[in-house]
């Protein structure tokens, strides 16, 4: 059984074509000693139990039972660091945004949030961004969650596949990803670049979303060159201080949760992080998401958490680095040996 599982691992991170794998120290991982390894285990045991395979089960009840003293041990014990891959990793940011909204269109309230539609299927693409939000080919079909003051908070609000909506009355409702209308994701950021907008350098998301409140009606337009689409659900069951709903069905945990690939890198494992760029971080994650634009064995999105001032911080995140997964010791050696 574990022989098998340990080929179903090397099937699966190896999926989108073979991949370099290299076993560190953890003596190698810059930082690790000064790491809160409680917390990195506190995030690992909300979704661990969720890993398929027959070593992850032990190791998830173990993780329970360890003491916050005996985190950084528990993982050095029954894990080894690996790369896979080749570095640089490209590391971004993403957050939870919280937008003004109503449950009922009227005055500055008139951009839709919509649920998913019954006829969109998975595999097959949708209206794109511009059908949806330029023509309104959903209007009048009751698909609406509820209508936002800012187009531009709604756009973010699709990048980001989760949100709390704050209404007139002080009520907050919590929307996560419900499905996406299957058409390639645009970068805003790169579209400025090339008309000559914006300087390579400066594109962040408070610059992008400062430039489309800046010019109004261009930027409407500029909005609908990224043909993805987001729908939602609402989440009335998630507590207020519970993160957002991630990949695994679990509420994510701000600066301890990432998004991944999981072509290369199983959900559920735990990822250390070694950022370069103006602002260094070096600490344990737990590959608990994914994203539409994550692909490959080095690209993460780390979560910032909630709000203006983790959107502010995650959307100037664009940095290098080394992304190092920890899998079981078994694991990590066939698969650093080539399977």
């Amino acid at each position: 059984m574990r022989a098998a599982w340990i080929a179903l691992v090397l099937v699966v991170v190896m999926a989108a074509g073979p991949a370099r794998a290299q076993i560190l120290r953890f003596s190698d991982l810059p930082a690790w000693d000064r790491d809160d390894h409680a917390q990195a285990l506190a995030a690992f045991v909300q979704t661990c139990d969720l890993i398929p395979g027959p070593d992850w089960g032990p190791i998830c009840a173990l993780a329970r039972d360890t003491a916050p003293d005996g985190a950084r041990a528990f993982f050095e014990l029954l894990f080894r660091p690996v790369v896979i891959g080749d570095p640089p990793a490209l590391f971004t940011g993403y957050y939870e945004p919280e937008i003004e909204a109503a449950l009922r269109p009227g005055g500055r309230f008139r951009h839709p949030i919509y649920r998913r539609p019954p006829d969109l299927r998975d595999d097959v693409p949708y209206f794109t961004r511009a059908e949806i939000d330029g023509r309104g080919v959903l209007a009048g079909r009751g698909l609406e969650i509820a209508w936002a003051a800012d187009p531009v908070d709604v756009f973010f609000l699709h990048i980001q596949g989760s949100g709390r909506l704050t209404l007139p009355d002080g009520r907050m409702i919590r929307v996560g990803y419900a499905g996406r209308n299957n058409h390639p994701y645009r970068s805003l950021g790169a579209e400025l670049v090339r008309r000559g907008l914006m300087a390579d350098h400066e594109v962040s998301a408070p610059m992008i979303r400062s430039w489309v409140r800046r010019n109004p009606d261009l930027g409407l337009r500029l909005l609908e060159t990224n043909p993805s689409y987001v729908f939602f659900r609402r989440l009335d069951r998630l507590p207020p201080q519970a993160g957002p709903i991630g990949a695994m069905g679990r509420s994510l945990t701000p600066l301890r949760s990432v998004a991944v690939d999981p072509a290369h890198v199983p959900l559920g494992a735990p990822v250390w992080v070694d950022k370069a760029g103006a602002t260094p971080m070096q600490r344990l994650f737990v590959a608990q998401d994914t994203g539409g634009v994550i692909k490959g064995p080095q690209r993460a999105d780390l979560f910032w958490g909630t709000g203006e001032a983790a959107g502010d911080a995650a959307g100037r995140i664009r940095d290098g680095g080394r992304m190092v997964v920890l899998l079981p010791v078994e694991t990590a050696h066939v698969l650093a040996a080539g399977g």
